[in-house]
């Protein structure tokens, strides 16, 4: 066939997708597959690659087509755009688009991709191609290794668990590799699925930080800078247990800070920044080091390297808190001088050095940074007037530090800054979002044809054209004006009304950040709006309105919003709003909150309606973490403000929260339910009673947990289902006990854990003593006393021992020498309560009472230190 024949061939059957939705012309179209595929390989043969790509454009239409067109035939397909993205010979963009179609498959058809077990054949081919890069004279974005890594990065976010495993593979194997681009590609594929992996990478963090710190030495520049990108994206992704091991990889990032290459530089500043962002104290030890090297960078880098620079001491700011101290006023006056330049290219080092002031700021507090403030104000103010969006939006950021850091102080400033956040929340964004709408009508239209899964894909978003700077400046805007009210109060009068107009608006924004900050700043408006309104005569009908108005977009974003840390975020303020104000004020809007609650635990709600890899099996469905536990977060809320009347609310919602306590659910779906299930039973009283046989079991099992979050919540758990459950309890006691010891011996590596099964004890003995053999269960008890890091513990823990001194338990009388080393380690703790104290002095004194001079012995025995602090809390001493 000649080539203008078999162009003309390609393009009608392009044409005829778009008319092809009845089954039998579905039936038929498959058919046409296999010969597209011989044409376009023949025509690859004889070098006709033009032609080829017209396939490739038809298998871009197949993925499009809301019919399900591709059927058993997306095998062949995967096979052919293999075999075309690994021939090196074939020109750049034949390839890419070859990969393209893999991109597609893999975002859009990642059911059919499984069923027909497409993703490790895909894998084999998409690994090698990370060590594949365009010449230095071709066009970046086709090269292969880029395409590729699209491609791994799309297939761990939608098949974690059948990608993890052979990257892993790959990686492990190709980081010894003589070939210096298959070292580079090992470290890139592990930082390119770290985001869709996390949960399997968290558990196998060891021979993976193996692989990357091993290439952090290495003696190629290539492979040490895709080791530090690798870094930077575990820090932002494998949270908490990455930070965990701190003590091995700060020192490999602090090495390769020294590095000859000015790539592996930069990229090193943007792993500290990013494994920064969530330390803690863990810092101090590096930070000498750690800022010396920053701040050397600082004064002495190219534009790019010094805003990395600006970042990761933000980040060491932020984790060393009082420590960064002596580094602050170093740091400030550093950036005076980026917070004046003008020059376009100079401009994103200003944002970055505005942002960095407002961090210091909040570091240094208000009495170290007010005196100092008003030229970085004058400067902040006056960026605004170079029309540089990323400029704005880390001004606003900067505003709202400042508001938060200086509180009334800040009065002030807002007839110069509000003005400029309306400003920016007015912006028109000039978005535009089209996507293919086709609606399930059309796609059962086709009739007798399996759907291989295609059905439960995603419809295919095309012409995405957002101005992403202006979105993110409006993000901040929006979020600086509800923190200007939060922090001002009553002096927000002027502006509450603009305000509240923008929140409103912005809590229906097409895109998710933005009506994230205006749930967020409704909550703060409405905190602002009730000061306010105290002083009006209407003011309590003001309030309720308003109430009323944000509660009703509370809900409808609860149905409807489609995004889960949206949604996450709404229980959360619901849950404070149920907590902060009379039970009476929300009351009326309960009967929607509790349905939709309903709907989000049964995974019902829009934000939930997403693809799972195998739709009958309900057990394997994902869901975010972050959403579930705020959804049930609002069940104790609920139960604080209701008391005892809670109790029908709870009978309709158990069912949907105990899904996620079966055993075949990940760990921190039990240990979300058991969470709840004490929460509730604490705040809601006797009427837990009448559940206690069906979630004793369950709890008693998590104690054994290899999770400590899971034990430190089944020990809290099981003393507050002993404590409100009633006789229904008892029955369980031996078993509770027989779970608890563990909890109390050397093995048990977690003090949170084992604070919170003495406080399980102390509950148990508090209600039924005469079920607790207290001759064995005391020693061991006393034993690890005091606690040594759950303090809302004390007052039960601390409680129970001193109303068996003050009774004169003779069990407990018995241990007179432990108890007097626990009494004196609490009166000396600056971590107890001075109720606490007061327990402790006054069954100290009861002691001293019955002993007098023959507690001498046993008190001569205790430092200075905590004899004065026991003697204070007791009159007899």
């Amino acid at each position: 066939m000649k080539l203008a024949a078999v162009s003309e061939l390609l393009l009608s059957i392009g044409s005829f997708l778009e008319f092809t939705n009845d089954g039998d012309e579905v039936v038929k179209f498959r058919e046409f597959i296999p010969s597209i595929l011989n044409v376009s390989r023949q025509c690859l043969a004889s070098g006709e690659e033009d032609v080829a790509v017209l396939a490739f454009e038809i298998f871009d239409e197949l993925i499009e087509s809301p019919a399900p067109l591709l059927g058993e035939s997306i095998k062949s397909i995967v096979q052919f755009s293999l075999e075309v993205c690994s021939s090196q010979n074939l020109e750049p963009n034949t390839r890419h688009q070859a990969i393209q179609i893999i991109s597609w498959l893999a975002k859009y058809k990642s059911n059919s991709l499984k069923k027909y077990k497409l993703a490790n054949p895909i894998l084999q081919v998409m690994c090698p191609l990370l060590a594949q890069s365009t010449d230095g004279d071709e066009d970046d974005d086709l090269a292969p290794d880029r395409a590729a890594a699209e491609v791994i990065d799309t297939m761990a976010l939608n098949l974690p668990k059948l990608v993890f495993p052979p990257v892993l593979e790959f990686a492990s194997i190709s980081c010894q590799n003589t070939n210096p681009k298959y070292r580079e590609a090992s470290v890139t594929a592990l930082g390119v699925i770290s985001e869709g992996c996390s949960l399997l990478m968290k558990d196998r963090l060891e021979p993976v930080l193996h692989v990357v710190l091993m290439a952090l030495r290495d003696a190629e520049q290539v492979v040490r800078g895709a080791a530090s990108f690798a870094l930077g994206q575990f820090a932002e992704h494998l949270q908490p247990e990455i930070t965990s091991q701190y003590q091995s990889v700060l020192p490999c990032i602090l090495n390769a800070l020294e590095d000859a290459s000015d790539e592996v530089k930069e990229k090193s500043y943007y792993a500290l920044a990013a494994f920064c962002d969530n330390m803690g104290e863990e810092i101090l030890p590096f930070l000498d080091p750690l800022m010396n090297k920053l701040l050397s960078a600082l004064q002495s880098s190219s534009r790019n390297l010094q805003e990395t620079c600006m970042s990761a001491i933000g980040s060491v700011a932020t984790a060393a808190e009082q420590a960064f101290m002596p580094f602050a006023e170093r740091v400030l006056e550093l950036m005076k001088a980026f917070m004046v330049l003008t020059r376009d290219d100079d401009l994103r080092s200003r944002a970055r050095a505005t942002e960095l002031v407002g961090i210091v700021a909040m570091t240094v507090g208000k009495a170290g940074v007010e005196p100092i403030l008003a030229p970085y104000i004058e400067a902040a103010i006056s960026g605004f007037g170079l029309d540089y969006s990323e400029l704005r939006e880390y001004t606003h950021g900067f505003f709202s530090n400042m508001a938060e850091i200086l509180g009334d102080e800040f009065v002030k400033y807002l007839p110069h800054v509000v003005p400029l956040a309306f400003s920016s929340c007015n912006l028109d964004d000039g978005s535009a979002v089209d996507i293919d709408d086709s609606d399930e009508e059309n796609m059962g239209a086709v009739g007798g044809v399996s759907s291989d899964d295609e059905a439960h894909d995603e419809p295919r978003v095309r012409n995405i054209s957002i101005r992403t700077g202006v979105l993110d400046e409006k993000a901040a805007a929006t979020q600086a004006l509800g923190l200007f009210a939060l922090h001002t109060k009553s002096a927000y009068a002027p502006y509450l009304e603009e305000s509240l107009r923008i929140m409103i608006k912005h809590s229906a924004y097409f895109h998710e950040d933005v009506r994230l900050q205006a749930v967020i700043g409704l909550k703060h408006i409405l905190t602002a709006a009730q000061a306010v309104f105290q002083s009006h005569n209407d003011g309590p009908a003001k309030a309720k309105e308003l109430l009323g108005t944000v509660m009703n977009i509370y809900v409808k974003a609860m149905n409807e919003d489609d995004d889960k840390e949206v949604v996450a975020q709404v229980c959360t303020d619901i849950a404070d709003i149920v907590k902060e104000c009379r039970y009476a004020a929300v009351e009326p809007y309960m009967p929607q909150i509790v349905d939709s609650t309903l709907q989000l635990l049964q995974e019902q709600s829009a934000c939930q309606q997403i693809e799972s890899d195998n739709e009958d099996d309900e057990d394997d469905a994902e869901h975010d973490e972050i959403l579930m536990d705020a959804v049930s977060d609002l069940l104790p809320a609920f139960a604080k403000a209701m008391g005892s009347h809670f109790a029908p609310i709870f009978a309709k919602l158990f069912d949907a929260l105990m899904k996620f306590s079966k055993a075949s659910r990940p760990p921190q779906d039990r240990t979300m339910v058991v969470a709840t299930l004490a929460e509730v039973a604490q705040n809601m009283g006797a009427p837990i009673s009448a559940y206690v046989d069906r979630v004793m079991p369950l709890v008693i099992k998590e104690l054994l947990s290899s999770e400590a979050t899971n034990r430190r919540n089944a020990a809290f758990c099981v003393g507050e289902l002993c404590k409100n459950g009633g006789e229904p309890t008892l029955r369980f006691y031996g078993d509770i006990l027989r779970g608890l010891y563990p909890l109390f011996g050397e093995s048990e590596p977690d003090d949170a854990v084992r604070d919170n099964a003495a406080g399980a004890i102390a509950r148990m003995i508090m209600v039924h003593p005469e079920a607790i053999p207290l001759n064995q269960v005391l020693p061991v008890f006393l034993k690890v006393l005091p606690l040594k890091e759950d303090h809302e513990e004390s007052l039960a823990v601390y409680g129970c021992v001193c109303t068996l001194v003050l009774s004169s338990n003779p069990q407990i009388i018995a241990s007179v020498p432990d108890l007097v080393r626990v009494f004196a380690e609490v009166a000396i703790s600056p971590d107890e309560t001075p109720e606490v104290k007061a327990h402790i002095g006054r069954a100290f004194s009861h002691l001293l009472s019955l002993y007098g001079q023959q507690m001498q012995p046993i008190l001569s025995n205790l430092s200075t230190a905590h004899a004065n602090a026991l003697a204070s809390l007791s009159p007899r001493s």
